[in-house]
């Protein structure tokens, strides 16, 4: 039998391996243990969500929609936009529909970022932001959030600021670590970005899970950021429909025209009728609104579970997530730390070093609290070993 050889390429990505979330699922699953790591629902989403994709299937929604989405959807994300932060996008050319907000990521990035741009990373960060920047061939300049707080370091966010700045990435509500911006934190940062052509790149994919009263600052209100913004949101986020993968992108004409060059060539367009129900599901704002008082909800089962134990709780501002401090319970590493939260006590988290391009360790670990009622009973029951 003849055998042939199969030429290796150079890798484009050659740091880039199996994520810690699959790598973390895996072990769970192996083990048994409740998977409070990976950032997704355990619950399905609303019933007459479902009947409204359902039925855009019987009425026909099941070939190609338009390429930017289908428009009575970029109609009602508009409406929304307007509604909750006083900017309206032009549903015709200032709003995409996406394959998701990793898809609405990516293509922002490709559209505006090529070789010898940089790009500000404020770290920990979502661990897409930088191979999809090492992809477009530019180069990644990284800002830690301040230690402990994970703050904005606005003083070393300027100091970054170079002529070859292109773009830079702000998560909020942000995933690791829970926080949120403020408005005076837009404030300052247009301030830094006012002198120069620098582009924003704004993920608020957790833009309906803000606590407390609060308000999500985000870049669509805040005028002389939504000039030079992409903002990214989803609904697979914020209907609890991850698998879904739809997201949107709001961003000035001349910005989406770019936009929208990439995303026709990398997914074209998404599909039909899940488009068609959500525009006939947002028509009713009671889900998202009410988002943040289910949310906080579970927050507040969680954190009053984990009140026994040792773990010390960092705050919760936003996101489904809850970072803990396990320094009073062991000096591993955080990576081995999880896995041992793992096979030892039967629940499964995610080390902040995984988001951090250094794998540094302030023996942190983030837990997912998306879960049903009875799946965080269980994770609290065995974390109170602890």
């Amino acid at each position: 039998m003849t055998t042939f050889r199969t030429p290796v390429p150079a890798s484009r990505l050659p740091k880039v391996g199996t994520t810690i979330f699959t790598v973390m699922s895996a072990l769970a699953a192996e083990r048994g243990a409740v998977n409070l790591g990976q950032g997704f629902p355990d619950f399905e989403g609303d019933p007459a969500l479902v009947d409204a994709v359902t039925q855009a299937m019987r009425d026909g929604h099941n070939q190609y929609p338009p390429m930017t989405g289908v428009p009575l959807l970029r109609q009602a994300v508009s409406d929304k936009i307007a509604t909750l932060y006083g900017r309206r996008y032009d549903a015709a050319t200032e709003v995409t529909i996406t394959a998701g907000a990793t898809q609405a990521i990516i293509t922002a990035i490709l559209a505006v970022v090529g070789p010898g741009d940089e790009v500000i990373v404020l770290e920990p960060s979502y661990d897409s932001y930088v191979p999809n920047i090492e992809l477009a061939g530019g180069t990644v300049v990284r800002v830690a959030l301040k230690a402990e707080t994970f703050r904005p370091d606005f003083e070393a966010i300027a100091a970054a600021i170079s002529p070859r700045t292109r773009a830079i990435i702000v998560n909020t509500p942000h995933n690791p670590s829970a926080t949120i911006w403020r408005a005076d934190d837009l404030d300052r940062l247009a301030e830094i970005l006012r002198p120069t052509d620098a582009l924003l790149i704004a993920d608020e994919v957790y833009e309906h899970m803000v606590y407390d009263g609060e308000a999500h600052a985000s870049a669509s209100a805040h005028p002389e950021l939504a000039a030079r913004a992409f903002v990214i949101s989803s609904f697979g986020k914020t209907f609890h429909v991850t698998g879904w993968k739809i997201g949107t992108v709001a961003a000035p004409a001349p910005l989406s025209a770019e936009f929208r060059k990439v995303h026709q060539f990398n997914v074209f367009t998404v599909n039909t009728p899940m488009q068609h129900g959500l525009a006939r599901y947002l028509a009713d704002p009671a889900p998202y609104l009410g988002l943040p008082a289910f949310y906080q909800r579970k927050r507040k089962l969680f954190r009053e579970g984990l009140a026994g134990t040792r773990f010390r709780l960092l705050p919760s501002e936003g996101s489904y997530f809850q970072v803990v401090d396990y320094s009073a319970i062991s000096d591993l590493g955080e990576a081995d730390f999880c896995r041992w939260l793992t096979t030892q006590i039967g629940v499964a988290a995610i080390p902040l070093s995984a988001f951090y391009d250094d794998g540094r360790n302030q023996g942190l670990a983030r837990f997912c609290y998306a879960k049903q009622d009875a799946t965080l009973h269980t994770a609290l029951e065995r974390l109170s070993r602890l």
